[in-house]
């Protein structure tokens, strides 16, 4: 069963993500902020990890930067999921090796879609 570790605080969120990625055979962790992210990283050692942008104690390109500079996570495919309409996000997530991203509200299938070209790749 591949494993993926949501960072995300919004506990709503989280809950509607966590049900529908074990819907789809997903075993699921979660972080709900930058300061804990990479020691669940570690602990964890998800096949995929999927960030909020904006989190408690930092962001989550802080978050995706420490993955890819870690040499037991570097492997690890990440996506972005945010609510912010900030210009310029995408291709912020895109130069710091995003699998992909997502604007909240964001359809099921788009999601599914993400993380299967991620976990393909």
């Amino acid at each position: 069963m591949k494993k993926i570790l949501v960072i995300e605080d919004d506990r709503n969120i989280a809950k509607a993500l966590n049900a529908r990625l074990r819907a789809l055979g997903y075993s699921v962790a979660f972080a709900y902020d930058a300061a804990i992210a990479q020691s669940q990283v570690l602990d964890v050692q998800p096949d995929m990890v999927i960030i909020d942008i904006n989190l408690p104690a930092g962001n989550g390109f802080q978050v995706a930067d420490r993955i890819r500079q870690s040499p037991e996570t570097n492997h690890i495919p990440f996506m972005f999921i945010t609510a912010s309409r900030r210009e310029g996000l995408r291709k912020q997530a895109t130069d710091v090796g995003a699998t992909g991203f997502l604007e909240k509200p964001f359809l099921a299938s788009d999601l599914v879609n993400n993380i299967e070209t991620a976990l393909a790749a």
